[in-house]
């Protein structure tokens, strides 16, 4: 199958942010959407975005005028071996006690370590980029307190990296949720890997609107690395499926977006209990 890549460049992270989303509505929407800070002083942000067949060079024009972005570049990936290229090159990541690695890396797990098996694809989540780090070192916290989850929902869930990771820390079942079918293939796969089919099921859904979540809802954990708008638009409905004194683990969120988050879920009857600061990335632990 061919893969396209179209790449941007832009100013500013909540542009990059509002693009990104944009793009997910698409008339012929990409696999996978990304943003990533170049990191070389020039506030410069790359957006790059995953197509199974030739993206709609017109459509990709007149997003990037409307958002003030360089004109995308459209390159053919190698038929071969791209993705088995990106899992090569991917270093494991440790995280507190997870090492989160490929396949060509199982050699390496250290024996005292929870290893999380996530293969790189185009859904994204390989524990590398600083939400995702935020949102493993938050879980880790929480199991460190008396907290145990026994019913978790995952918004968003990628690779499944998080819902895994809360299954490896605690005896709950999760639902792993996330709108972008190749994230959901690529979460069954990680889920089949770990050995976690029995208590992590994942669905497609467009955020909390499933029938399953407010079948298997309350939740005593929702996990959701996101982005700024979504967060905002699944919170009433995040309060109402979330446990009393239940807690929600927020991420994909600026350092400068956090009052907003904070005021939005604050309203609804949730504390914040911790903040970290990773990258430019805030995550967020909050309790009802």
């Amino acid at each position: 199958m061919d893969t396209f890549v179209a790449q941007t460049t832009l100013l500013g992270p909540i542009e990059a942010e509002a693009l990104a989303e944009a793009m997910q509505v698409m008339k012929f929407p990409p696999d996978g959407v990304g943003i990533l800070d170049l990191e070389d002083d020039s506030n410069l942000w790359e957006v790059a975005a995953y197509f199974s067949s030739h993206p709609n060079e017109v459509e990709l024009l007149l997003l990037a005028a409307a958002f003030g972005s360089r004109p995308f570049v459209i390159s053919k990936l190698p038929e071969n071996d791209w993705v088995d290229k990106v899992r090569r090159e991917l270093q494991p990541v440790e995280v507190g006690q997870f090492f989160v690695y490929g396949c060509h890396d199982k050699d390496k797990l250290p024996p005292e370590r929870k290893g999380l098996l996530i293969e790189a694809s185009m859904a994204f989540g390989t524990g590398h980029h600083g939400t995702t780090v935020g949102c493993l070192k938050s879980l880790e916290n929480l199991s460190s307190s008396e907290f145990e989850a026994f019913n978790v929902v995952d918004i968003g869930c990628g690779t499944a990296i998080l819902s895994l990771a809360a299954a490896t820390l605690w005896p709950a079942d999760v639902l792993a949720v996330d709108i972008d079918r190749v994230a959901i293939e690529v979460s069954k796969t990680n889920i089949l890997k770990n050995g976690f089919e029995d208590r992590v099921l994942c669905i497609e859904s467009d955020g909390l609107n499933h029938e399953l979540v407010e079948k298997t809802a309350p939740f005593d954990l929702a996990i959701a690395n996101i982005l700024i708008n979504p967060l905002l638009s699944i919170a009433p409905s995040l309060s109402e499926y979330l446990a009393k004194e239940g807690y929600v683990i927020l991420s994909g969120i600026l350092c400068k977006q956090v009052q907003e988050i904070l005021e939005c879920y604050q309203a609804l009857g949730m504390k914040l209990c911790d903040r970290l600061d990773i990258g430019g990335w805030s995550t967020l632990t909050l309790q009802r």
